[in-house]
């Protein structure tokens, strides 16, 4: 006998416990079956699931059950991307271990995606953090080590000498440190990379090869990569007294990046190349890139980034280098990202140098300039003031040339009368034998020459970076490799491995790692030359390597011979469903497009992309409240006082004043517009939480919270659920029907049969096309109306009692990916479950195509254009038949009245409008 309503708490842990015990989820290869591997983006374990973790596991959730109703043999596992700076700064503000603290959040989070029901393979978990995993990460950064896939360089990072930490971009607020609000300064230390710009033009071609992923996505890739088609041009350096020492890497490589700075700059042997002669001025250039070679003779002065070798050197002896010093020393202290820059007011510093243009033989004075950047082409730039805005500003500022190269048709430019750069097409003039010509053409008439005259040449250049993954943080992947004085760096032998992160050790005071002052774990024999004096090194991974794989790992989580087992991969991989924001567009999914290549090279899996289909969700939003005495608020600390507020606005709890409601924004702890999922799961349980963030939004969109739209998916469930016990009742002995539309006789039944089957093939459309599942619930919520509006009851003819049995039972299977706690549930009432086989090892249901058009036509009537009424008849009735049952309409007659009828007309059997 089934309760009066739903009972989740009664229902839901019982069905968990059954799909567990019975091992329900979990997956194994089968090569007789197709295999499904859908997968969500892992999470953070920071302790506890928020909403935006609900929505999103609760899609792919739908999507697993979907699938393996259809016979699919379904991966779905889970784990936790667990290293990372929050796990420090929480284990600073707590007083424990990162480690404590990761494994804490594990378990409670855990817990709480039981709670929701998904159908997870649990026997498959990992964690980032557990050496089992990071061993094989360690394994791989040997492999490219050994096929020179990364190297060691000096690079710039953000620095913040109070915390004596390296600081991410993020983290770096005005300039200030976040954490203690000290300036942050720009410090080179030596880092280690990866050669992702060896897989750019890979990357960048394959974007055009991804079907089942968002056209934004792919886009936002495409500009990061950023290919540019330009020439690379030589600005020789104007000879100066003297000599410049250690000047390795000047001169630019063809692909964007610094001769002598990656492959030759530090070997096992512990040499730095390129550091020890000395370069004549006389031989040195300044290499450019630049997409516009047309303009080449309207450049009057170079700029180089703060960072670029030659600004210290060229400024050394002259009257300008303690200015130059100055500057650099403050530019060091400002965020250098290219999107900090853009805020910044354009500066600058004549070095003292200059260098000739190789068009018009003209002297350029060289300055660095805080708008220029190492990380984008060279570090150079060719400044072209009449022709690019922010030239413009700058040649203003500091008094500088301006030459009009470029002249639009029906226009004469003046250098002295121009308030803007003018960046668009026209004719060449100041441009020797190319005056005269138009600026396209130019492009290649002029790169031409420069290749002719051997001080240029046409190339490509990548905006895309290697990807530099040192961090001097604690709770990371420590990197294998061993500092030696005799042998320079050393891999770290195989058989050592995995280098274990000591978990019993406290962060530094200041928040710093405490890896280089353990002579525990830093201190070590170099296995090249057996010193005993060797070192580790200290710096870990960036966190973004430990989720480039972790889906790969999957396939074989227990395998401890291998990084993963070739032949599990094999079967299951690519990930045929992935599913996360659109804020890791970029990053997190570039990283594991380029680890997938880096696989593929060394011969271990035979493709390169690892995700087929890719959904973004949409974020979930709520409106603010907030107090004008205690700012934001949560939701329960404002409640609606009727006996103050006529109107019914919201106050607050603590003082009584009116509260402002604000605007719908993406929920957020600091604005205190969040949802608790944990309330939700105690008032209304896992599956009516599950039905709303399914069918208030669909999947791509946003989702805004409103707790009427949760009250109508519990009213709704439960509408279901009495549905099934009345047709229980009315239908007890009696077989579902599933014959064709055409063998029934009773109109009621044939409706409802029609309707049925179309939900079917609507509900199917809408998961399997568009995963549009609130269309999808919106579909079983009308045939749950059609349901109630015939007469349950014992006095139904036969035909009317079977197809009903056959619409509850569709029902359930229709929802049960949706809500399957309450799906199991009714199913079991229903005495369905058979051989311990629950609706979840049910197939899906398939619809009936002689069934999905009725032999009835529904027919609408307007009076004066006006819908009165509408009433159902047989297809084949002619136009007067139609006409003739829409006037002897009841309703129809009463709005006619005594009004006499001018016009009647009949619109495809559809419609009957008629004119009084």
């Amino acid at each position: 006998m089934m309760d009066d309503r739903y009972n989740p708490e009664k229902v839901e842990s019982r069905w968990q416990k059954y799909w567990e015990k019975n091992h329900i989820f979990r997956a194994s290869e089968d090569e007789s079956k197709k295999k499904y591997y859908l997968l969500e983006m892992f999470p953070y374990p920071s302790g506890k699931i928020h909403m935006g973790h609900v929505r999103n596991y609760t899609i792919g959730d739908v999507v697993a059950r979907y699938k393996r109703m259809n016979g699919y043999n379904v991966l779905h596992p889970m784990g936790w991307d667990a290293f990372g700076m929050p796990a420090e700064n929480a284990a600073i503000d707590n007083k424990t271990h990162p480690a404590a603290w990761t494994y804490e959040n594990i378990r409670t989070m855990r817990n709480q995606l039981k709670s929701m029901g998904f159908s997870y393979d649990w026997e498959r978990e990992l964690a980032t953090c557990q050496p089992e995993y990071y061993r094989w990460e360690q394994w791989l950064f040997l492999k490219m080590l050994e096929k020179d896939m990364v190297y060691r360089k000096e690079s710039y990072v953000n620095w913040c000498n109070h915390c004596q930490t390296v600081l991410a971009n993020e983290q770096v607020e005005d300039d200030l440190c976040w954490r203690c609000s000290e300036a942050v300064q720009q410090k080179k230390l030596w880092q280690w990379f990866f050669r992702i710009t060896d897989y750019a033009e890979d990357l960048l071609l394959h974007c055009d090869q991804l079907p089942g992923w968002p056209e934004k996505v792919t886009v936002m890739q495409k500009n990061w990569i950023g290919k540019s088609i330009g020439s690379e041009i030589s600005f020789k350096i104007e000879k100066q007294n003297g000599t410049i020492e250690g000047q390795e890497g000047i001169i630019k490589g063809d692909d964007g990046t610094t001769e002598g700075d990656d492959r030759t700059t530090e070997g096992y042997d512990g040499s730095t190349e390129g550091q020890e002669g000395k370069i004549n001025r006389e031989a040195e250039y300044i290499k450019v890139f630049t997409t516009r070679p047309d303009t080449l003779f309207g450049a009057t002065f170079m700029c180089l980034a703060p960072e670029h070798p030659l600004v210290e050197s060229l400024s050394k002896g002259t009257e300008q280098e303690n200015a130059v010093a100055a500057f650099v020393e403050k530019i060091s202290k400002q965020e250098r990202s290219s999107s900090a820059i853009e805020n910044y007011e354009k500066e600058g510093v004549f070095t003292g140098a200059w260098c000739i243009n190789p068009a018009n033989k003209k002297r350029m004075p060289v300055y660095t300039a805080n708008f220029a950047l190492m990380e984008y082409g060279t570090g150079a730039v060719m400044s072209v003031p009449a022709h690019d805005q922010r030239d413009f500003d700058f040649a203003k500022k500091y008094g500088l040339d301006i030459i009009v190269v470029i002249q639009p048709e029906g226009e004469l430019l003046d250098p002295a009368t121009m308030t803007r750069a003018y960046p668009e097409p026209g004719t060449l003039i100041n441009s020797g034998k190319y005056d005269g010509i138009q600026n396209i053409v130019a492009i290649e008439e002029i790169t031409n020459w420069l290749e002719k005259e051997q001080i240029g040449k046409k190339s490509i250049s990548f905006r895309l970076r290697d990807w530099g993954i040192s961090r001097q943080r604690f709770w990371g992947t420590p990197i294998p490799v061993i500092h030696c004085d005799t042998c320079g760096v050393v891999p770290v032998p195989e058989s050592d491995l995995p280098i274990i992160l000591p978990e019993d050790v406290h962060l530094l005071e200041n928040g710093g790692s405490p890896l280089p002052t353990l002579d525990f774990f830093k201190q070590t024999t170099c296995p090249k030359c057996g010193r005993t004096n060797a070192h580790r090194d200290t710096d870990t991974m960036d966190t973004f390597v430990e989720s480039s794989w972790y889906f790969v790992r999957y396939c074989s989580p227990g395998c401890t011979t291998a990084m993963f087992d070739k032949a599990a991969v094999k079967y299951w991989m690519p990930v045929d469903q992935y599913i996360g924001g659109v804020e890791h567009a970029i990053l997190h999914l570039l990283y594991s497009r380029y680890f997938m290549r880096v696989l593929n090279t060394l011969g271990l899996i035979d493709f390169k992309e690892p995700f087929t289909n890719l959904l973004t969700q949409g974020m979930v939003s709520k409106e603010t409240l907030k107090c004008p005495e205690h700012g934001y608020l949560f939701p329960e600390e404002a409640r609606i006082a009727e006996d103050k507020n006529p109107e019914g606005r919201a106050i607050c709890i603590k003082c009584g004043s009116d509260v402002e409601i604000g605007r719908v924004i993406k929920m957020s702890k600091s604005k205190k517009n969040v949802i608790d999922p944990n309330d939700l799961l105690k008032k209304y349980g896992a599956d009516i939480t599950r039905l709303f963030c399914l069918f208030a939004a669909p999947p791509e969109k946003g989702l805004e919270w409103n707790d009427d739209g949760v009250e109508g998916c519990y009213r709704f469930i439960n509408r279901v659920w009495r549905l099934a016990a009345t047709c229980m009742e009315m239908t007890r002995g009696i077989k579902p029907y599933d014959g064709s539309l055409s063998e029934l006789s009773d109109s009621d039944a044939k409706k409802l049969y029609t309707k049925a089957h179309q939900t079917i093939k609507k509900v199917t459309d809408d998961i399997e096309g568009s995963f549009h599942f609130n269309t999808a619930i919106s579909s079983v919520m009308e045939l749950v109306n059609a349901m109630y509006s015939i007469d349950l009851t014992q006095d139904q003819p036969i035909e009317v009692k079977s197809v009903a049995a056959f619409c509850i039972e569709h029902i359930i299977l229709l929802l049960s990916p949706i809500v399957p706690h309450f799906a199991e549930e009714v199913w079991e009432e229903m005495g369905k479950i058979d051989n311990s086989r629950g609706i979840s090892d049910q197939p899906w249901p398939s619809y009936r195509e002689d069934a999905l058009f009725t032999d009835e036509i529904l027919v609408v009537v307007q009076v004066n254009g006006k819908l009165r009424s509408k009433f159902s008849i047989d297809v084949n009735s002619s136009d007067e038949i139609i006409r003739q049952t829409a006037l002897a309409d009841e309703i129809v007659q009463k709005h006619i009245g005594d009004q006499p009828i001018k016009k009647v007309i009949v619109v495809r059997k559809k419609l009957v409008n008629i004119v009084v």
